[in-house]
């Protein structure tokens, strides 16, 4: 589980925007670069060079998850 407040701080360091935990991954997401950032040991790995891309089907499942 992510701490919200960290959450609500944390930006991506490649497009600066918000970022979204995927539980079932451990992974926070950014829906405007495309990347997921690994969480190990409670900590988000917050490099770009740690980062995976997100699949298609993870970067559509994710619009619809931040649609208002």
């Amino acid at each position: 589980m992510m701490d919200r407040k960290l959450l609500d701080i944390l930006v991506c360091p490649v497009s600066k925007a918000s970022l979204h935990y995927h539980g079932a991954t451990d992974e926070l997401f950014c829906s405007a670069s495309g990347l997921a950032y690994p969480i190990r040991d409670g900590i988000p790995v917050m490099l770009e060079t740690e980062a995976r891309k997100l699949t298609e089907a993870e970067r559509e499942a994710l619009k619809k998850q931040v649609r208002p």
